[in-house]
């Protein structure tokens, strides 16, 4: 089962960084818990170094999360998130509490993520643009249920009123 949760990642809607450990602490923390998931690629400073990089962050290496912004708050969170190599990514909220352009932004490197280490994503969402940019295919949930599932244009032109008031 552990092995299992090693090929899944998280994004939570919060980051969920430790505000007691750097940025590069941070990235660090889920290589030491778990070693064994990149056998000889276990190299610490070359993952933090690379996992910075691929969000557009390594400057941000030696400070606290206090000093980040919230887009470098999620940006953080999503490198040690790619760390450990994962199959799945589960985004909660991704772009809650940012500026359109900074969602825009994280939403796109989402996008980039996916391609650049054949992951796949599972986006949870309120924010449309977002759906939009990184969907390919979409379930509406009603009533705590799958209520609809297509692509973002297919169901934005649905006129069944729960779906459609999603759209409006």
């Amino acid at each position: 089962l552990d092995a299992l949760r090693c090929d899944i990642g998280f994004q939570f809607q919060g980051s969920a960084l430790y505000d007691s450990m750097t940025v590069r602490e941070n990235l660090e923390f889920p290589l030491r818990r778990h070693p064994e998931k990149l056998g000889s690629e276990y190299n610490p400073e070359r993952l933090v170094k690379e996992a910075l990089e691929d969000v557009g962050l390594l400057s941000a290496i030696d400070m606290m999360p206090a000093e980040l912004s919230g887009g470098m708050k999620k940006r953080i969170a999503l490198a040690r998130t790619l760390i450990l190599r994962p199959k799945i990514i589960l985004y909660d909220e991704p772009t809650s509490g940012l500026d359109p352009i900074t969602g825009k932004e994280i939403s796109m490197l989402i996008n980039q993520i996916q391609k650049r280490y054949n992951t796949a994503s599972i986006v949870i969402t309120h924010d449309l643009a977002c759906a939009r940019i990184t969907s390919d295919r979409m379930v509406i949930l009603h009533d705590g249920k799958n209520y609809a599932e297509s692509t973002f244009d297919e169901l934005a032109e649905n006129n069944d009123p729960p779906v459609k008031a999603f759209f409006t």
